[in-house]
């Protein structure tokens, strides 16, 4: 899979690095094992930020600030790796969805990086354009159902968006079924560095869902 950065988005987030991981994988229910770890996570999150202190982070202010230049409210559609921090500072009980979409979010929360998380055999395509989304275009968002994108950075296959960083779209979701996988690592202020989140992430997909034929790319304006 290749990455194409549009100009829109080489003009309002210059520094942006996006890095791209493929693998082969065996997807599953959440075990309890990895659970735990995510768990432990949130409390660690818990014990080192305040609600207000979350959108400070360096990924994640930096995220909110490349909404902000493209005309968009990151109060109203917050980045994803926000929302998951808010919610375990607030002590809320974190979605069990699967184990990949469960890796993805305990390397976003550490990192302060929205990822997304893709089935690569459902992209239409072998190049994914990161853009600027459309007044009206449609997206229909996993668990929120239609998402105005307008103005939202955005991944495009040959069909349409498949990803802003607040939401993936139901079309390409990862599933038990998935057995490619494909992650971009959002990158628009660096705040763990690239290395650590490619040798975290690998890790845990080796670990806990077969990883193999693993490729790593990278993408900057």
């Amino acid at each position: 899979m290749k990455i194409i950065i549009e100009d829109i988005i080489k003009s309002i987030a210059p520094q942006l690095h996006v890095i791209t991981i493929e693998a082969d994988v065996i997807n599953s229910k959440t075990p309890d094992e990895f659970w735990a770890e995510l768990t432990d996570e949130a409390k660690h999150i818990s014990s080192l930020y305040e609600i207000s202190d979350i959108n400070k982070r360096p990924g994640i202010a930096a995220t909110r600030q490349a909404y902000k230049n493209l005309g968009k409210e990151p109060n109203r559609y917050r980045p994803s790796s926000e929302a998951l921090c808010r919610r375990a500072v607030k002590g809320m009980e974190l979605y069990r969805i699967n184990t990949l979409v469960d890796i993805i979010n305990l390397i976003s929360m550490r990192s302060g990086y929205s990822i997304g998380g893709f089935d690569a055999d459902k992209i239409d395509g072998d190049i994914l354009n990161l853009g600027a989304g459309r007044a009206e275009e449609e997206f229909e968002a996993i668990g929120r159902g239609l998402l105005n994108i307008e103005n939202l950075p955005i991944y495009r296959d040959n069909i349409g968006g498949i990803g802003t960083p607040t939401s993936d779209v139901e079309r390409t979701k990862l599933s038990i079924e998935t057995r490619r996988l494909l992650m971009c690592i959002n990158i628009y202020g660096e705040e763990l560095s690239h290395d650590e989140t490619i040798a975290l992430s690998c890790n845990l997909l080796k670990k806990y869902c077969n990883a193999q034929n693993i490729i790593i790319n990278h993408y900057q304006p």
